[in-house]
């Protein structure tokens, strides 16, 4: 069994449209885009710089163009669709939940009122590689904290203000190694409840379809099959922690025996392959991986 998995905030790369751009239906598709949500997708992907793409409004928008026209060319259906974090919005479009249109617009305003809300106090996030699990969420509990994301193979990530998260890397927990990631703010925590508000309003214009496929969503691991359901996992999501463990153990239970992570791929195939060695990956990162995807999905029907 086949599914197709999407990238959250932090997958993007300086550059990384490029290879996509040589393609004139991806080319085209990516200048629509770029109208209805007034930001030059094309330049963003091309040659804006790493400072340029990691700010929230840029990135988010970014990785979702670049994962839908790599879904457009790859053109293929899978039963189980899932993304990370912004990656949802990705894997709704994919599952025909909500239009490309709608999706950008949508990515726009969640990365819009992200940016905002991360402006309010100084907040940040790291990432906790390795310790014992529990002892890493009660270390992170107790300084108030919260595990944003819950990303399994070893790997949490913390998030909150920064005074918290400074007491947190000076006394970590055993045997365990805190990177502080390039983002602007406590994503998924109480300290998005405004882009959460925000957000709510945006998808109150959209009409969804149910999906395609069973979408795999952030909360719990559970296999949404209802259009109004998986809008309304999103929405909440921006202010709730990310359980990619569950996601990737929904993976597991339901089957599923490939899955193609959509550009810009690498980071969730590199979790998969830690926590579900038995799930065969592919990152489909470029047009010049086609022919490999389209095979490796032939061989996972």
């Amino acid at each position: 069994m086949l599914a197709i998995i999407a990238p959250g905030q932090g997958a993007q790369t300086p550059g990384m449209l490029t290879p996509w751009l040589e393609n004139s239906d991806c080319a085209e598709s990516i200048s629509r885009w770029s109208e209805v949500i007034d930001k030059d997708l094309t330049a963003l992907g091309t040659t804006a710089d790493a400072d340029e793409i990691r700010d929230t409004a840029n990135a988010q928008p970014l990785i979702v163009a670049t994962g839908l026209i790599a879904a457009n060319l790859l053109g293929i259906s899978a039963p189980v669709i899932s993304g990370h974090s912004v990656g949802e919005i990705t894997a709704a479009a994919v599952a025909k939940v909500i239009s490309e249109f709608d999706a950008m617009r949508f990515v726009n305003d969640r990365a819009n009122a992200m940016a905002k809300a991360a402006s309010l106090e100084k907040t940040g996030m790291f990432a906790v590689l390795g310790g014992e699990r529990e002892e890493v969420l009660d270390a992170i509990l107790k300084l108030g904290l919260v595990a944003a994301n819950d990303n399994g193979a070893g790997q949490i990530v913390a998030a909150g203000l920064i005074s918290e998260l400074s007491l947190f890397a000076d006394n970590p927990p055993a045997g365990a190694r805190i990177r502080p990631l390039a983002v602007a703010g406590a994503f998924h925590t109480k300290y998005m409840q405004s882009a959460q508000e925000v957000l709510a309003k945006s998808a109150a214009t959209i009409s969804p379809s149910d999906p395609t496929a069973s979408i795999i969503s952030n909360r719990d691991g559970f296999a949404v099959v209802d259009g109004e359901e998986v809008l309304e996992r999103i929405i909440s999501q921006v202010a709730n922690p990310v359980r990619w463990d569950l996601c990737m153990k929904s993976l597991q239970e339901l089957g599923v025996t490939g899955a193609i992570e959509l550009a810009p791929a690498g980071t969730l195939v590199g979790l998969l392959k830690r926590a579900a060695p038995e799930i065969e990956t592919f990152a489909f990162k470029s047009p010049a991986d086609l022919a490999a995807a389209s095979e490796f999905a032939e061989k996972h029907k």
